[in-house]
């Protein structure tokens, strides 16, 4: 086609393949084609999930994202990185000499870990055997390889992925310390009694914890880890050493090519470049005028937002939709530990709403609700999970709440769905998957056009491919339709108006 729009992506992570899959969805003219350079070579996987890997509760293969079934101009070119773009000219050049002309760049190159300075003047690939940072798949890989003969683990950073990768190093039988230069655990996202909960059910599970303690150095012999100084002089033996101390958003090819750039790639509402408006940036490397989460749900809605606008090119760009709400939920999938804060929360949230607490240190509960105009804007719960599965429906939908607000911190909030034993008792409308608003009716009606297991739901609703906390929930739905309905008919014999009803068994 000679009208066809070139959309050089750099960047085959969550974000990135969520970016081609959205444009190519709304694009069934086949208008634009994607060339995608990816650093990796494997095929896009859930970043998200890769401390269940190191628990040993999910296979590396478990982690791959589904493919989208779409028939569109699309080449992917795995293992290919990026070195320069030359704006003037519209070309990225990549490692092997290839050129790659674009009508639109969009950078979704991610973050990388940032390495701690403990080992002197090193560079990333120059760490001592025994220390890892988690980021990549083969970071995953080396983790779990390393926990075979590891006889003593320190992990530093106390953050969200920290207290998961040490509960994942708990559950394989490796003793673990978790150093923390904060006053508390997660002091981004819990004040000080949620995290005192926090770290009494971190200590349940055998993790020691050290918070207010600063790593000065690591301590190597002969090339490995032997163990962590801190400031007074401590050493806490390791020879497995996982840095979680967080991300710097990768901007080198930005910075090169001369965009703006602060900490992230500097984008408008719209996501552009302010330097140059057929380059745009999404996920971790950009820096939106609301701020980068660092979560995976604001990648996605950006990757969505920038879909909608070109293939909308009769839309002005001030009409681009805003950030959706409820983007900022954060979730600890570690084993035996639940944590779920969002919107106000922690010590150093400022907000006019109104707060309602249940602290509950020796059940292991802490839930804390704000709320402000009869909505709630801001919740923090430990060891509540359905509460917490409540409260994220409420605050990512606006739902009403009761006008006595004590009531959500013990009961359903009204109007979302009660978690049913059995998912005869879900309505249709109940949402399964918070990550991706697949609801049980979209399972159902995917179902009825030919869907025989949890992996061809995935491919076409992406369900499970989030957080992946609605699994166990998506598994139970597709066994209870494989008993209760086996025998539908074909995508042929089914239309689509169809798969939105309920079948007799799925009727509630």
């Amino acid at each position: 086609m000679n009208n066809q729009v070139r959309v050089v992506v750099v960047g085959h992570g969550m974000v990135g393949a969520r970016f081609v899959d959205d444009l190519h969805q709304r694009d069934p003219d086949g208008r634009f084609r994607t060339t995608v350079l990816g650093d990796e070579e494997y095929e896009p996987y859930n970043r998200v999930l890769l401390s269940e890997v190191v628990a040993g509760k999910l296979d590396v293969a478990s982690i791959t994202l589904p493919r989208n079934a779409h028939r569109s101009p699309s080449e992917v070119l795995p293992g290919t990185r990026a070195v320069t773009v030359d704006r003037s000219a519209g070309v990225v050049h990549d490692h092997a000499g290839g050129r790659h002309p674009y009508d639109i760049l969009v950078l979704a190159t991610g973050a990388r870990a940032r390495i701690p300075d403990l080992f002197g003047r090193r560079d990333d690939d120059s760490l001592p055997a025994g220390v890892h940072a988690l980021r990549t798949l083969d970071d995953a890989r080396e983790i779990v390889a390393a926990t075979v003969n590891a006889h003593r683990a320190v992990v530093v950073g106390g953050g969200v992925l920290g207290l998961e990768v040490a509960c994942g190093l708990a559950h394989r039988g490796v003793p673990v310390t978790v150093v923390h230069g904060g006053a508390h655990l997660m002091d981004r996202q819990l004040d000080g009694p949620a995290a005192a909960v926090t770290t009494a059910r971190l200590t349940s599970l055998g993790i020691a914890v050290r918070v207010g303690a600063r790593t000065e150095e690591a301590v190597v012999s002969d090339g490995r880890v032997t163990g962590v100084r801190l400031e007074g002089g401590e050493v806490l033996p390791a020879d497995l050493l996982v840095l979680t101390a967080g991300t710097y958003p990768e901007v080198g090819l930005a910075q090169r090519a001369g965009l703006d750039v602060a900490r992230g790639i500097v984008v408008g509402t719209d996501l552009a470049s302010p330097a140059d408006a057929r380059v745009f940036a999404i996920g971790d490397c950009a820096e939106p005028p609301e701020g980068g989460s660092g979560l995976i749900a604001q990648g996605w809605d950006q990757a969505r937002r920038l879909a909608t606008l070109l293939t909308e090119p009769s839309a002005a760009r001030d009409d681009v939709p805003l950030p959706t709400v409820g983007t900022d939920v954060v979730k600890v999938k570690g084993v035996g530990l639940d944590v779920v804060a969002m919107g106000v929360c922690g010590a150093g949230a400022v907000s006019e709403g109104r707060r309602v607490r249940l602290s509950d240190p020796e059940g292991g509960r802490h839930i804390e609700v704000v709320v402000a105009d009869g909505r709630v804007i801001g919740a923090t719960c430990v060891g509540a999970g359905p509460v917490a599965a409540d409260l994220v429906a409420a605050y990512t939908r606006g739902t009403p709440i009761p006008a006595d607000p004590a009531q959500l911190l013990m009961r359903p909030v009204a109007g979302t769905a009660v978690p049913a034993a059995s998912p005869t008792l879900m309505p249709d409308r109940a949402t399964v998957c918070r990550c991706n608003g697949v609801t049980k009716g979209d399972i159902v009606g995917c179902w009825r056009h030919g869907a025989r297991s949890v992996q061809d739901v995935a491919a076409a609703t992406r369900a499970t491919t989030g957080c992946g906390g609605c699994e166990d929930a998506v598994c139970g739905i597709v066994d209870w339709l494989r008993r209760s309905d086996p025998d539908q008919p074909t995508p042929a014999a089914a239309s689509t108006d169809d798969a939105r009803e309920p079948t007799p068994a799925a009727t509630v």
